[in-house]
C-alpha cells in the first residue's frame, strides 16, 4: 500500500492519492522540514509533515518517470475519520454547549409547570357546578378516586385558574422584552456574553422562587418576570452563533440538534420535578427551583469560560477546521456586517411565513406545556408522580422524532430536493400532526392510556419544526439569521403567552372535558392555520436583500499587504463566497 498511495490530510479529512512509480523523498538535512519537492513544484506525497499540519494544497503532482508502464488506476479513497480528531472538532464541542444551555433554558420556562400542581390546594378550589359537568366526564368514583389519591400531596396555596394562568404567563411577558433587542445587540457585539450573562440571571432568580412564592403571588409573578428577561438571549444569541458555526451542509442536523435540547430539557424537567416534589428536601415542591438553579448557574459559568464567539477567536481550533467553516460560511460570521434592511425584510413573504409557523408553533406548544400537567391532573387524574412522566412523555417523542427528521431532511436536499420543498415536507409534519392530535385527544374520554399515547405520537410529529421553519432563517438570510429570529421569536411569544391566559379562562370553574376540549380545538385551529400560511408562501433560498455582492467593498488583512481589496462577488449554488480581488 504504501509504495502505490500517499496520505494527505485535507480540510475534510485525510485522503490516499495514487503515488507514481519512482516518486520518492529527497533526503534533507535533519534540522530542515522534509519537504522535498517535485519538478513540478508541488510537495511530495510522501514527504514528511510536521507536527501540526499545513494548510492542504491539493494533491500532490506527480514527478515525471521513463517508466515504460504507468502505475495501476486507483480508486478515490477518503478516510474520513482517521482519528477521533478528524470525527468530531470545536464546532462540534459548541454545538453541545448551546444543547445544553437550551435545555436549561427549557427546564426553568417548564418546572413551574409541575412544580404548581404540588403547590396549589386543589381540594380548596370551586369545582365544576352541576350543570357544567358532562355526562362524558369520568364517573365520580374515579374523579374521587383521584381526589383521596392526592388529597395528602395537596399544596398550601389556594390560587384559582385565573391566578395560576398569571403566574405560569409571567415568564413569558419578559422573555419576550427581551428578544429583538437581543437579537440587535448579538448582531452588533457578539451572542456570547449576553447568552451566557442572561442565563446565569435566569438560574440565580430560578433559586429565589420559593422565598417568592411565600412572599405573595406579586413578589413571585416579579421573579418569574425577572427569569424571562433573563431567558429572552437564548434563541436569538443561539441563533446568531450557530449562523458563525455551523457550514450550510450541516445546518439541519446540527440546528436540530441544537434546538431538540428543548425536548431534552423538558423530558428531564417534568418527571424529575413531579420527583422532586413528592420525596424533595425543603418541603417537596421548592427542591425542583433550588436543583435546577445550581444546574443552570454551573453551565452559565462553564459557557462563559469555554464558549467562544466564533472560529476566529476560538485559541485552540485546528486551523484546518477553521478554514473549512469560515470559508463555507461566506461572510456570515461577521466577515461583513452591512446594515439590516428592516423595509426589505417587511416586504419578504418567505420572512411572514416563517413568523406566521413560529406563532403557530409556539401557541400550539405553550397550550401543551404549561397546561398539560393540569390536564392529567383534573381530567385523567395522574397522582403527581404519575403526573411528570405522563405529561413528559409527548416531549420525549418530540426529541426523538426531532432527530430522525434533521436526518431525512438532509438526505432529501443531498437527492436534488430543494431546500424549499424539503422544508415545507418537514414542516407540514411538524404542525399538523400535533393539530390532528389535538383533536382527537379531545374525544378519547377517561382513557389515560389511549390520551396519552396519542398526545405522544402527535408531539412527536411536531419535532419535524426543528427542520422547518426553525432553520429557515439561516437559509433565506444567514447573516441576519440572529435578527429574524429574534424578530419572529417575540412576535411568536407574544401568542404564546396568551395560551396559558386562554385556557385558564376556558376551564375555570369548570375543569371538565368539554372545556378542554374547546382548548385544543383552539390550539389545533392555530396550527392549521399557520402550517398552511407557511406551505404557500415559504422558501429555502437566500433572499436578494441579503446578496453580499451588494455590499461596500471590504479590506482582507493578507490582500492588504499586497495593496489589494477583496470584495464579495456573489455566492456560487453551494452558498460559497465568490470573491473578486482588485488592485
Amino acid at each position: 500500500m504504501s509504495s502505490l498511495y500517499a496520505l494527505d490530510r485535507t480540510p475534510w479529512g485525510w485522503s490516499l492519492w495514487p503515488r507514481q512509480a519512482g516518486q520518492v523523498r529527497a533526503p534533507l538535512p535533519p534540522e530542515q522540514p522534509s519537504t522535498s519537492r517535485t519538478s513540478g513544484g508541488g510537495l511530495s506525497a510522501s514527504s514528511a509533515r510536521p507536527s501540526r499540519c499545513p494548510p492542504w494544497r491539493g494533491p500532490p503532482r506527480p514527478a515525471p518517470h521513463p517508466s515504460p508502464s504507468p502505475s495501476p488506476a486507483a480508486p478515490d479513497l477518503t478516510l474520513a475519520c482517521l482519528s477521533a480528531a478528524g470525527c468530531l472538532g470545536s464546532r462540534h464541542c459548541m454545538t453541545l454547549l448551546l444543547f445544553l444551555g437550551m435545555a436549561n433554558a427549557y427546564v426553568m420556562r417548564t418546572n413551574m409547570s409541575v412544580a404548581i400542581v404540588a403547590m396549589v390546594n386543589h381540594t380548596a378550589l370551586p369545582h365544576a357546578t352541576p350543570d357544567a359537568v358532562d355526562v362524558e366526564d369520568c364517573g365520580p368514583g374515579s374523579s374521587q378516586a383521584g381526589k383521596n389519591h392526592d388529597s395528602d400531596s395537596d399544596g398550601e396555596f389556594v390560587w384559582n385558574t385565573y391566578t395560576q394562568s398569571y403566574i405560569l404567563s409571567s415568564f413569558f411577558y419578559g422573555y419576550v422584552l427581551t428578544q429583538i433587542p437581543f437579537g440587535v445587540l448579538a448582531k452588533r457585539y457578539g451572542a456570547k456574553y449576553f447568552l451566557g450573562v442572561g442565563m446565569l440571571i435566569n438560574s440565580v432568580f430560578g433559586l429565589l422562587v420559593p422565598v417568592a412564592a411565600y412572599a405573595g403571588v406579586g413578589p413571585l409573578i416579579a421573579v418569574r418576570f425577572i427569569q424571562g428577561l433573563g431567558e429572552g438571549p437564548i434563541v436569538p444569541c443561539t441563533h446568531a452563533l450557530l449562523a458563525k458555526w455551523v457550514p450550510p451542509n450541516e445546518r439541519s442536523r446540527m440546528g436540530a440538534f441544537v434546538y431538540a435540547g428543548a425536548q431534552f430539557g423538558t423530558v428531564v424537567s417534568m418527571p424529575l420535578s413531579g420527583l422532586l416534589a413528592a420525596y424533595g428536601f425543603a418541603g417537596g415542591w421548592p427542591s425542583i427551583f433550588y436543583v435546577f438553579g445550581i444546574v443552570g448557574t454551573i453551565w452559565s459559568l462553564v459557557f462563559l469560560f469555554y464558549g467562544h464567539e466564533d472560529p476566529e477567536s476560538h485559541p485552540t481550533i485546528d486551523p484546518a477546521e477553521r478554514k473549512y467553516i469560515v470559508t463555507s460560511l461566506w461572510g456570515t460570521a461577521g466577515a461583513s456586517s452591512p446594515p439590516i434592511p428592516w423595509v426589505s425584510i417587511l416586504k419578504s413573504m418567505p420572512f411572514w411565513a416563517i413568523l406566521m409557523a413560529h406563532i403557530g408553533q409556539n401557541y400550539g406548544y405553550e397550550t401543551l406545556m404549561t397546561e398539560l400537567p393540569t390536564f392529567m391532573k383534573q381530567v385523567l387524574h395522574f397522582d403527581i408522580k404519575q403526573n411528570g412522566t405522563a405529561s413528559a412523555l409527548p416531549y420525549l417523542a418530540m426529541w426523538i422524532f426531532s432527530m430522525l427528521l434533521s436526518v431525512v431532511t438532509d438526505w432529501m436536499i443531498s437527492t436534488r430536493i430543494s431546500h424549499t420543498a424539503a422544508r415545507r415536507i418537514v414542516n407540514s409534519i411538524g404542525q399538523y400532526g400535533p393539530a390532528v392530535a389535538l383533536v382527537i385527544a379531545s374525544y378519547t374520554g377517561c382513557n389515560q392510556l389511549l390520551t396519552v399515547a396519542i398526545l405522544t405520537l402527535g408531539m412527536g410529529m411536531n419535532g419535524g419544526i426543528y427542520s422547518g421553519f426553525k432553520v429557515n432563517h439561516l437559509d433565506i438570510s444567514p447573516r441576519f439569521a440572529g435578527i429574524l429570529m429574534s424578530f419572529t421569536n417575540c412576535t411568536a411569544n407574544l401568542a404564546g403567552l396568551l395560551a396559558p391566559v386562554t385556557a385558564g379562562y376556558i376551564i375555570h370553574g369548570r375543569p371538565t372535558q368539554a372545556a378542554w376540549r374547546e382548548v385544543f380545538f383552539i390550539s389545533a385551529g392555530v396550527y392549521v392555520f399557520c402550517a398552511t400560511f407557511y406551505l404557500i408562501f415559504s422558501s429555502g433560498q437566500r433572499q436578494a436583500w441579503d446578496d453580499p455582492s451588494l455590499d461596500v467593498p471590504r479590506k482582507d488583512p493578507e490582500a492588504n499587504r499586497n495593496g489589494h481589496t477583496k470584495k464579495l462577488n456573489g455566492v456560487d449554488n453551494n452558498g460559497a463566497a465568490i470573491e473578486e480581488t482588485q488592485q
